[in-house]
């Protein structure tokens, strides 16, 4: 190689030094402006549910459903109204006639209304609750692919760097009896072509692991974890209707299912508008000469009613309750099959990883008998590098094997509905 060698080596070096030295000062400009987490999986979901744009949203639904509650509750569907009027005869005769009039009216509930807007209200209450956990659910899934992705994303980095101080080791040696005449000027281009093709895969890696962490940075609004560490196989509920219930997808289909049917009972009690009960207060007098005399009247109204308008409401009701009820068929489907492809894809993933782990241990067997070898002189650099490159692909798959193992352990939990 002689001088141009070590000039495109010192190059080189320069180079990913300085990418490496960039992509440090950019992620630590970032962990300055949001610190890394503090916790496993269950305080990134918190943290990820503070910044949720619809957990705000949630609790404004969770305002409507209370007041709504208390509406329900209350001795009058409305509440009341007070009207006040006057009448005399000053514009024509003012001969003195003078009339004051008081009404305070009040709307009824019709028979059976009131107790339909109660079971409303109570589930639309339980709804709100069944979103919140469903959503809840739902980001944990995001959170969990995010996880596992930087877990891969920092053991490929990890290899890479193994990868390149290796071949930078090699390339020494290679360098070192290229001089002695041990080795030709081939084995010495292809020892810097190892190293090339390694720092290359390095940045790349970096490259990859710097996208991961933004990817849980948007998530969570914080850096990312220091450690990432596996999670504990959540137990796997018997197949009953209580149990089912307890998923949160499940629960929040069932939720909106009875919501929606309470809303149909509503609209089935309402068959006409309020009945509006009233009570009058007159007070009033001829002329100038007779004193005032006091009235007390009540009045009823009722209104008629409506087949159109209650067949419009009772059809709509009825609809969402419909479309709810078929969600729910969905959801109870998306859940058996998402649950029956995790269990299958754990199941696959430990075997893998068993077969990841015995082919790392032979390539890495062959990897230090080729170095034996290779340094003294029984080998050439061509099996050497061949060699080496098996040993880091094992070595590679390996560790993707174990963070799909672990990976498919949290995709279990998440089928499952387990909460991190």
């Amino acid at each position: 190689m002689g001088r141009l060698g070590m000039a495109t080596g010192i190059l080189g070096y320069s180079g990913r030094a300085l990418i490496c030295a960039v992509a440090l000062l950019v992620q630590s400009a970032l962990a300055v402006a949001a610190g890394p987490l503090a916790g496993g999986l269950a305080s990134a979901l918190e943290q990820a549910w503070r910044l949720h744009p619809q957990a705000a949203a949630l609790d404004a639904r969770d305002a409507e459903a209370q007041a709504a509650r208390e509406i329900a509750g209350g001795l009058t569907p409305e509440p009341g109204a007070v009207s006040i009027g006057s009448r005399n005869d000053r514009a024509n005769r003012n001969l003195g006639q003078q009339e004051y009039e008081v009404e305070l009216a009040t709307p009824l509930w019709l028979p059976g209304q009131k107790a339909a807007r109660e079971d409303a209200a109570a589930s639309q209450a339980d709804e709100v609750a069944a979103k919140r956990m469903a959503l809840r659910w739902e980001l944990a899934g995001e959170l969990r692919e995010a996880w596992w992705a930087l877990a891969a994303a920092r053991n490929s980095q990890a290899l890479a760097e193994r990868r390149v101080e290796t071949a930078r080791a090699l390339e020494a040696d290679v360098r070192r009896r290229y001089r002695a005449g041990d080795l030709s000027r081939i084995d010495g281009n292809l020892a810097r072509s190892e190293v090339l093709a390694a720092d290359a895969e390095l940045i790349e890696a970096e490259a990859n692991r710097l996208q991961a962490e933004q990817l849980l940075r948007r998530l969570t609004g914080a850096g990312a974890p220091r450690d990432i560490g596996e999670e504990a196989p959540a137990q796997a509920a018997e197949r009953t209707p209580e149990a089912a219930a307890t998923h949160p997808l499940l629960a929040a289909a069932a939720a909106a299912s009875r919501s929606a049917r309470a809303r149909t009972a509503v609209a089935a009690e309402s068959r006409r508008g309020a009945p509006e009960l009233a009570l009058r207060v007159v007070r009033e007098r001829g002329d100038f000469a007779e004193p005032y005399n006091n009235s007390i009247g009540v009045r009823l109204k009722i209104p008629f009613s409506s087949d159109a308008v209650l067949r419009r409401d009772t059809a709509a009701a009825q609809a969402e309750a419909s479309q709810a009820d078929t969600e729910m068929l969905r959801a109870r489907t998306r859940v058996e099959l998402e649950t029956e492809r995790a269990r299958r894809t754990l199941a696959a993933a430990g075997q893998q990883l068993a077969m990841a782990e015995e082919r790392r241990v032979l390539a890495a067997d062959n990897l230090r008998l080729a170095e034996k070898a290779f340094s003294l002189g029984e080998s050439d650099l061509a099996a050497l590098l061949r060699i080496r490159a098996a040993a880091f692909d094992a070595e590679s798959f390996y560790d993707r094997q174990r963070v799909a193992r672990a990976a498919a352990i949290s995709r279990l939990n998440q089928a499952l509905g387990a909460l991190p």
